[in-house]
């Protein structure tokens, strides 16, 4: 068995009907394909949109809403009214579903990120299927555009996964739009994702979802640089989800980077927030992106906010102004003030276990997206 793990990702335009309603139909099919790779031993996790489409009708809208509180009542009647329907048609093959609801504070937090964690790999291990969405209805930030897309990269990462599959309803990422440009082709295997990549992303989904092919191509990002392969394909197959995990020919495939960062490093470069800035000589500049070196006291040039013992802070080379990347520091700013300022500083600031250097593709990730 080549993928044991396997993320999916079932966007809205994969769930729903034409007016935008919750379709029973496509959900089974969906359950009926999870059923068969769990007999089969695969070990699986669901992050589903569709908590909106699902509850709009419910609630007397004659379409899917778009202001905010409407779009958050819908999801908090919706949310139940999908699960049930995921959780019915699984049980007819008794397998156990379980429902998670997760912010981005979850994966920000690291004690929440470690509980989220434990938690999915203790329901993998007694055979259930995790469904996951955001928290949309109480959530603002997490109702933008492309939130399921990011939020299964975070989860494939976080388990490590050995494939993420996002299911839409197109197959697969193409040089150009395919319904406008007659000579627009699919991409089959993408190594590296790059500026070229990021413009061929370019254009928004289908108008039920809230996804568009660009940010699948963050979420692919996100997991390729954790170690965990991604496979964009079309749900309208069938067999869509059964075929990806035995084949993964029909759509785009994105490489894993060898070097898959771990845990600690995943959650230093996508969600630790930083409390301060460091800028460093040549010299320390080098050690850290070069050497995987730790950042010593007397390499440090300036610093800048109020963080404290244990806190994040962003690297920068003074000369060039580059973000280095980020890291722990085992000493507050006061203290490290008055070490600097009596010119005799030694010891380590950031321990290189404590670091996560900014690649060309992660600093891509966070200024292209």
């Amino acid at each position: 068995m080549k993928y044991k793990r396997i993320v999916f990702k079932v966007g809205t335009s994969s769930l729903t009907n034409e007016d935008g309603s919750l379709s029973r139909s496509k959900v089974k099919v969906i359950t009926q394909q999870l059923a068969m790779l769990h007999e089969a031993g695969h070990e699986l996790i669901l992050v589903s949109s569709g908590a909106v489409a699902a509850g709009f009708g419910a609630l007397g809208f004659k379409k899917r809403p778009t202001k905010i509180a409407d779009k958050q009542a819908s999801a908090a009647v919706g949310q139940g009214l999908l699960l049930e329907e995921y959780t019915t048609n699984l049980l007819l093959r008794q397998i156990v579903s379980a429902q998670i609801l997760l912010t981005q504070d979850d994966f920000v937090d690291k004690r929440r990120y470690k509980n989220a964690h434990q938690a999915l790999s203790v329901l993998l291990s007694r055979g259930a299927i995790p469904i996951i969405n955001e928290n949309d209805s109480v959530v603002i930030d997490e109702l933008k555009v492309g939130d399921n897309d990011t939020l299964s990269a975070q989860v494939a990462a976080m388990v490590q996964a050995d494939l993420l599959v996002l299911l839409t309803d197109v197959d697969g990422l193409y040089t150009g739009n395919p319904n406008s440009d007659p000579t627009a082709k699919r991409l089959e295997r993408i190594e590296t994702i790059n500026r070229e990549i990021i413009d061929m992303a370019g254009g928004a989904g289908s108008s039920n979802g809230t996804g568009g092919m660009l940010t699948k191509i963050k979420a692919a990002t996100i997991a390729t640089e954790s170690g965990v392969p991604v496979y964009i394909c079309s749900s309208l197959k069938p067999d869509a989800m059964i075929e990806a995990a035995n084949e993964t020919k029909d759509g785009s495939f994105f490489v894993a980077q060898e070097k898959g960062l771990r845990t600690q490093k995943q959650w230093l470069a996508f969600y630790a927030q930083s409390q301060g800035s460091i800028w460093v000589d040549e010299g320390a500049a080098e050690a850290l992106s070069q050497h995987g070196k730790s950042l010593l006291l007397s390499g440090i040039v300036e610093a800048e906010g109020a963080f404290s013992y244990g806190d994040i802070v962003t690297v920068f080379d003074k000369e060039s102004g580059k973000s280095l990347g980020k890291g722990r520091v085992q000493f507050g700013a006061s203290a490290l003030e008055d070490m600097l300022r009596s010119q005799k500083a030694k010891g380590v600031l950031i321990h290189r276990d404590d670091w996560i250097s900014i690649t060309p593709e992660i600093q891509l990730l966070f200024t292209e997206f």
